[in-house]
């Protein structure tokens, strides 16, 4: 798909314009949708909205006043024209600072996952010759890890090693460009962009090549080391190899600083986690050093090609273990395991660090044979993370979304991990979540996806297996773990004590206990033994995640002076003409109602002619409706057609000075229109399999708003944008609906709130 661009005028019009196409079909068998199939042909219905400042005019029309250019409208998803509702709503109220603080009504939360986009070309034109562009285009919101703002990503190739490989995805370069003939210089971005959302990949510091680099010493001697004679390998993770180093002089003890055998851990200089120097590893130990759980390192320095790490050798892991048992455990096992793993982790958090890869072959026994062969560690810190900024502040690390990022591993990462979110402590909990069930059942429901699309597709999974039915085999505290852990807030402080007593009744007396679990009774005795009952609590807690995946109407509504608002619904395409006509006359539009999803010809002719996309919808067969306006402020624009959702494109268009302007879907494809001088100084995108409130909330209390939205059968997209303008009233809501919100638009400007984007796809029931 090839995009162009042409300068326009600085819009002066008022109409602010919101579509969306609802597309009439058979109802899948819901409670939520009880139509017919219907007997005639699939027929294309719109909904439009219009808008007009309620002030006298003047003869030279003048722009509404709101934020930034108003967002232009966006194209409406499908839906079940008879489908039955209720409605969720969620508003950002406003503080004494001006700024809009969440505050959630319902909170109906799923994770929107990263599809891998099998993208078309775009092209983007530059300003007519002769002409200035007028304006700057702001800077996008992908800048870092900045408080509250957008992260970027550029995306890099994805690399599958092994199907339950540890995965660290992130950034890498951009794609290239070419010129095209003729007077305007085209930009190609992309024969085919690597699909870095949802695929699967190593971890990228580990990323050597046995292969290609120099063998590991015979002797090993770092620091104050003893010298070591490398032995047998132990094994290969995501960052370097390890073997078993025995002692050549001295050395007495199992272990500690005089053992005679150690696990010597091998990264070489060369690998990309060691371009700058030691290993990132080597920092987290040295933070971790005696930390419960946690085994010890002795000794660490360079020889020759190699960073090593001296450390005590250990047993076997879970995974071991369970193979060892038929690849089963006893309920009692591993709830062993899970009071444990909790401890550890707790001790772990304490220092300010989450872990990043929970999974059973990062949990290892003692020696066989010493005092600690009962004993749980944990291992492997190479994807371990702050989750409270170092320093005297020790405050919460900001929350982000770079939807193109991703650390861990696939079948056991969080789905916020899946979904490149900022890591915090709630993910540990979930990855040991998954991990305990993996070792009761056997078996996850999301084992044995295949392909670039792994990683979006088991996340998909994870979002739409509920609680009660993964753990339907499991005992009851399997399940209450679960909810618990995948309820929580991004910054919350996990109960550690009432999540270990969840198992208190499945714990055996002590001589039968295969697993030691030393750290959960030192928890028990800080709390008396407290016998939580997991029926109480303290307050009704919304819940983040928990529900039920649902198609419905997504509407967002912006606080404005009062004006006058229409929208017409379920327009048939043949009186679509007399809808749009009454609402002209403030500036110059052109429409096109076309079979292809954004025909690429008559854009591109339109440009020629100064006008700018102003609104897009998109149909579930594939046809589109473009308006095109003259009087924007626009200077440039460039749109991309994908089959997911293009982070990475966009991602590298805010660095351009490009802002997301509008966007629809049509069936599974996203259709995304970027605008110079669009008024915006940041954006940040929000992506879900469900509806992301929390998110949400969280770039409203940073003073973000939502200025576009877009939703498939799998996702749904927000954009929020920051406006150069500060806006007089920040005030936005937004709700979901099963049927179209018809009541709910008349309540809602009864307290002057207009609908701002509205789009039909992926939420939460």
């Amino acid at each position: 798909m090839h995009a162009h661009s042409l300068p326009s005028k600085r819009r002066k019009g008022k109409l602010t314009t919101r579509l969306r196409e609802a597309f009439k079909k058979p109802a899948p068998s819901s409670p939520f949708q009880a139509t017919q199939p219907q007997a005639t042909a699939q027929r294309c219905v719109w909904v439009c909205v219009c808008a007009r400042d309620q002030t006298p005019t003047s003869p030279h029309p003048r722009p509404i006043p709101t934020s930034p250019p108003p967002p232009p409208p966006h194209g409406l998803l499908p839906r079940d024209l008879n489908a039955l509702g209720s409605a969720w709503g969620e508003r950002m109220p406003e503080l004494r600072s001006g700024v809009r603080q969440s505050r959630l009504r319902a909170k109906k939360v799923e994770d929107l996952v990263v599809q891998d986009p099998t993208d078309n070309l775009v092209v983007a034109a530059p300003t007519v010759a002769g002409r200035r562009g007028r304006g700057r285009g702001g800077r996008g919101g992908g800048r870092g890890a900045g408080r509250g703002r957008g992260g970027r990503g550029r995306g890099v190739p994805v690399i599958n090693l092994d199907p339950d490989q540890p995965l660290e995805v992130l950034p890498g370069a951009g794609v290239g460009a070419r010129a095209a003939g003729g007077a305007q210089p085209i930009e190609d971005i992309a024969n085919k962009v690597l699909k870095m959302d949802g695929g699967s990949a190593e971890k990228i510091a580990g990323g050597e090549d046995e292969g290609t680099t120099s063998p590991v010493p015979e002797k090993v001697q770092v620091g104050h080391s003893p010298q070591y004679k490398v032995e047998r390998k132990l094994g290969k993770g995501g960052f370097g190899q390890v073997y078993v180093g025995r002692r050549i002089s001295g050395g007495t003890e199992r272990t500690g600083p005089d053992a005679y055998e150690v696990a010597l851990k091998f990264e070489h200089r060369n690998s990309k986690g060691c371009n700058y120097g030691p290993p990132y590893e080597w920092q987290v130990y040295s933070a971790l050093n005696g930390c419960y759980g946690v085994p010890w390192v002795h000794y660490k320095g360079r020889q020759g090609d190699y960073y090593v790490l001296v450390m005590d050798i250990l047993g076997p892991s879970l995974w071991d273990v369970w193979n060892s048992f038929g690849q089963l455990m006893t309920p009692n096992m591993v709830a062993c395991i899970a009071v444990e793993a909790i401890s550890i982790l707790e001790k772990l958090h304490a220092k300010g660090f989450v872990h990043g890869d929970v999974k059973p072959e990062n949990f290892l026994l003692g020696q066989p044979g010493s005092p600690d062969e009962k004993k749980l560690f944990l291992i492997d810190l190479g994807l371990a993370s702050r989750w409270k900024e170092s320093g005297s502040s020790g405050q919460h690390v900001e929350y982000d979304q770079k939807p193109d990022i991703f650390r861990g591993t696939i079948r056991y990462a969080s789905v916020h991990a899946h979904l490149g979110r900022t890591g915090s402590r709630r993910d540990d909990l979930e990855s040991l979540a998954y991990t305990l069930i993996f070792l009761l059942r056997g078996r996850l429901p999301w084992q044995g996806y295949q392909g670039e699309n792994k990683s979006f597709l088991v996340c998909k999974k994870k979002m739409a297996t509920s609680p009660d039915l993964l753990c339907c085999f499991c005992p009851t505290p399997f399940k209450l773990f679960l909810e618990t852990v995948t309820n929580m807030k991004f910054d919350e402080e996990p109960n550690y004590s009432k999540l270990i007593s969840l198992f208190d009744e499945l714990i055996e007396p002590q001589h039968l206990r295969p697993i030691r679990i030393d750290g959960a009774l030192k928890a028990g005795q800080k709390r008396g033994r407290l016998h939580v009952n997991p029926e109480e609590d303290e307050q009704p807690k919304k819940k983040v995640r928990l529900g039920s995946p649902a198609n419905q109407w997504i509407s967002v509504y912006n606080a404005r002076r009062p004006m006058k608002q229409r929208y017409h619904y379920n327009v048939a395409d043949a009186r679509l003409h007399q809808h749009i006509e009454k609402g002209t006359g403030f500036t110059s539009q052109v429409y096109e109602l076309s079979p292809i999803f954004l025909h690429k010809d008559w854009i591109m002719e339109q440009w020629e002619n100064n006008y700018y996309i102003s609104a897009i919808a998109g149909a579930m067969n594939g046809s589109s409706l473009v308006v095109m306006s003259k009087g924007t402020p626009y200077t440039q624009q460039s749109y991309k057609v994908s089959e997911s959702f293009p982070y990475k494109w966009i991602n590298k268009k805010w660095k351009e000075g490009f802002h997301v302007t509008s966007m629809t879907t049509a069936g599974s494809r996203w259709g995304v229109v970027m605008s110079r001088n669009s008024g915006y100084s940041e954006q940040v995108v929000e992506l879900d399999f469900l509806y992301p409130s929390e998110g949400i909330h969280r770039r409203w209390e940073n003073g973000y708003r939502i200025t576009s939205t877009a939703a498939t059968g799998d996702q749904a997209a927000f954009i929020l944008s920051i406006p150069k303008r500060k806006l007089m009233d920040e005030t936005q809501e937004t709700l979901r609906t099963s049927a179209f919100p018809s009541n709910h638009v008349k309540e809602k400007w009864a307290k002057n709130l207009y609908i701002a984007s509205i789009c039909y796809g992926r939420t939460v029931s």
